[in-house]
């Protein structure tokens, strides 16, 4: 089943829609009355879920059962962390980074705190010199770059991962197979 990704901007909109829907309207059937009892644990703590007069009620029992469903992957989540059907946390775009093609303008951005314009090319990271896996150090092949967190062992490190697919910067667990380990903080 696939799920339509959604900006955080509008995973708010959503959740303030509903809070916002009439909670003491009576449901017609068991999928409305579910779709009513949901509410976010932020209702009333940092946002209003106040009734607005002339509320709608949930229209339809497909509506209910959407809302169900974003439910069911907004409990699945853990709290102010969104992430993937894996389980890999989705982090925020790297600012100043373009929308597309920025797994090297990411890397920079993590390692330097600002976009390295020279380094967009992921092939330009393997200019640095050669070091092993370590927090902080870089793994690096033509085509794509990312910054090392932790190492695993096995031959896995938790990876800052920007374009890691999809559009989407994650923070997950990475194989180090063929790419090579390069430290941004020596000499170029």
């Amino acid at each position: 089943m696939a799920v339509n990704p959604l900006t955080r901007h509008e995973r708010l909109m959503t959740l303030a829609r509903r809070c916002e829907q009439n909670a003491e309207a009576r449901p017609r059937h068991h999928l409305s009355r579910v779709a009513h009892q949901l509410y976010s644990p932020e209702c009333n703590v940092s946002m209003p879920c106040e009734i607005p007069a002339g509320a709608k009620q949930v229209a339809s029992r497909k509506e209910a059962a959407r809302l169900a469903r974003g439910q069911a992957l907004y409990d699945a989540m853990p709290f102010g962390m969104p992430t993937d059907r894996a389980g890999n946390v989705i982090l925020p775009h790297p600012a100043g980074c373009p929308r597309r093609a920025f797994c090297g303008c990411g890397a920079a951005v993590e390692v330097f705190g600002k976009p390295v314009r020279s380094l967009w090319l992921a092939a330009n990271w393997l200019r640095f010199p050669r070091a092993a896996p370590a927090p902080g150090m870089v793994a690096a092949r033509r085509g794509h770059v990312f910054v090392i967190r932790e190492v695993l062992g096995g031959g896995n490190v938790l990876a800052y991962d920007a374009n890691s697919g999809g559009h989407k910067t994650r923070l997950h667990v990475r194989s180090l197979a063929g790419f090579v380990v390069v430290d941004p903080s020596g000499a170029v």
